[in-house]
């Protein structure tokens, strides 16, 4: 009996000290999105109960008493009042909130000082505001680790969100529509779908679509008096309002918004301005080139199929209610999409990034798929990634902003790009080369073929050896004056010249080089006929051709 006593005696005091260790890290990580710390009680309980309404609204979080907000010193709450405090707290919050919040208040002891601990769960009936001051100026929301009124719009959205219903489907009663309006936006959407078919099998499977269709999607609704009336979702998916249905695109110079290169603002239907924006971005990005057996194929240095996938999340994620757009920026080192609106309850980013999704704006989600835009709900963020490693890219990042939501596609680096421009030459060069032996080939199994062409044949190939040769002399002899070697060439050359055996790898290391920049220059100096490679990439040397 002892024994076990003393057994569930430590295990207790381990968990304890676990805890012990996660409000350390807490309090040394200072105030976030879900932390928030208080040296005392504030007397106006308006100071904590806005943090508490902007927890409730959001994905809950912690104020922690005792600890303060500049220093991140833990300064302790008294112990004579310390369960007064607790009281005051608890009560402070059950009275001021609504609806009803109720919170976990309890104490720790760190470093020989008691803190109290308020933890906040997720509400379940949003959007709650502090009683006293409504709902128009009570309600609070989370925004990188401060709590700022909600405003109209995000408490609108808030109810939308609670209730499950999605404000795309909410009826337009001040708006009507014609029958020949829907026939059209059904012939419409048909070409689209056929247009985006990737297969014979799913063109053919496009079927007709009619107002009872629409009607079940929620693209259009019935009034109490039987008329038919559009919704948001119909407004936003013909771009009927530019002010809400609109994607801005811009290029960059560098990695920041500084300076303009090029900005367009894309309107009209959604199916449109998503177009728009993906041809914009393949227009300003590197294309390059791969070896399909003896044809080259153009490709982007991103991904394509990530890019269209990541802009049509963003327009079926889109916050319509906020007075944003969603923004596709091109910057030097990475492509940026922002859409308003944060990640919907429920969802997190690593849930996300498993493939659990929670759609915004369901009657488009409807329409899109319809039209062969999106394959799967669900399915996008995940082949995403899959998409970015196999391109040798770093994982695609992902910022929930509260009030938007961000994807940050990484691009190549400049000395990427280099080794990338160097594979395309190579890459024609090895057409060349196959179309060659193809006709060669073709030209040995010819037994009675023209001796007289045969030599001419001849002729000109050893023209243009001779002329080949000529040109690789007369680089040699530039080279071997030493006149053509930058200085990057002549660093990596007495390097080598000191220690022949030295690997690719511990070149770049010593020099600090990127790998990427010391395979460019090692290539090109082989190229050039300066340095070539003995043996195999582990235990062979180098050798130097010129004198440096």
């Amino acid at each position: 009996m002892e024994e076990v006593y003393w057994r569930y005696l430590f295990q207790g005091r381990i968990m304890f000290q676990g805890v012990i260790f996660m409000i350390n890290d807490d309090i040394l990580a200072g105030e976030s999105k879900n932390i928030e710390f208080k040296a005392e009680r504030p007397k106006d309980s308006f100071k904590y109960m806005k943090t508490v309404v902007a927890f409730s609204n959001g994905d809950g979080g912690k104020i922690i008493f005792g600890v303060d907000d500049k220093t991140r010193k833990i300064v302790g709450i008294p112990k004579e009042i310390v369960f007064s405090e607790i009281d005051a707290i608890t009560t402070a919050i059950s009275d001021s909130c609504e609806p009803i919040v109720i919170p976990d208040v309890y104490l720790k002891t760190v470093d020989d000082k008691t803190i109290i601990i308020a933890e906040i769960s997720p509400g379940k009936q949003r959007p709650y505001y502090i009683k006293s001051r409504g709902i128009q100026n009570g309600t609070y929301i989370r925004v990188s680790g401060t709590s700022r009124l909600a405003g109209r719009d995000l408490t609108a959205e808030m109810y939308y969100e609670d209730e499950g219903r999605s404000y795309d489907r909410v009826i337009r009663r001040d708006l009507s529509v014609t029958e020949e309006e829907i026939q059209d936006l059904c012939q419409q959407m048909k070409k689209v779908a056929v247009d985006n078919a990737r297969s014979d099998a799913q063109r053919e499977a496009v079927k007709d679509i009619t107002k009872n269709i629409l009607l079940s999607w929620g693209l259009l609704a019935e009034a109490e008096d039987g008329s038919i009336h559009p919704t948001n979702g119909y407004v936003f998916l013909l771009g009927k309002d530019d002010f809400l249905s609109m994607i801005q695109c811009g290029m960059f110079k560098g990695n920041t918004r500084a300076v303009f290169v090029d900005k367009r603002e894309y309107t009209g239907p959604l199916w449109e301005q998503i177009n728009g924006a993906f041809q914009f971005v393949l227009r300003n990005i590197h294309l390059g080139a791969k070896l399909d057996g003896i044809y080259r194929k153009d490709i982007y240095e991103l991904p394509p199929d990530s890019i269209r996938e990541l802009i049509i999340n963003a327009v079926m994620n889109c916050s319509f209610l906020q007075n944003s757009h969603i923004q596709v920026a091109v910057y030097e080192d990475r492509l940026e999409i922002t859409s308003p609106g944060s990640l919907m309850p429920g969802v997190t980013l690593e849930r996300m990034k498993e493939g659990y999704s929670k759609i915004r704006n369901r009657a488009l989600a409807h329409a899109f798929s319809y039209m062969n835009l999106i394959e799967a709900w669900g399915s996008g963020i995940p082949k995403i990634m899959t998409a970015m490693r196999e391109y040798g890219l770093r994982e695609p990042e992902f910022i929930d902003m509260e009030i938007g939501f961000r994807v940050n596609l990484y691009r190549m680096t400049e000395d990427e790009h280099l080794v990338m421009q160097d594979t395309i030459r190579d890459t024609d060069q090895t057409i060349q080369d196959t179309i060659q032996d193809a006709d060669q080939t073709i030209q040995d199994t010819i037994q009675d073929a023209d001796q007289t062409i045969q030599d001419t044949i001849q002729d000109a190939d050893q023209t243009i050896q001779d002329t080949t040769q000529g040109t690789d002399q007369a680089a040699l002899k530039a080279k071997l004056s030493g006149e053509k070697l930058t200085d990057k060439e002549r660093e990596i050359l007495l390097l080598i010249k000191k220690q022949p055996h030295i690997t690719q790898k511990e070149i770049a290391l010593r020099l600090g080089w990127t790998i990427a920049s010391t395979k460019y220059y090692t290539k090109k100096l082989k190229k050039q006929h300066v340095l070539e490679r003995q043996g195999n990439n582990q235990k062979g040397q180098w050798k130097i051709l010129i004198k440096i």
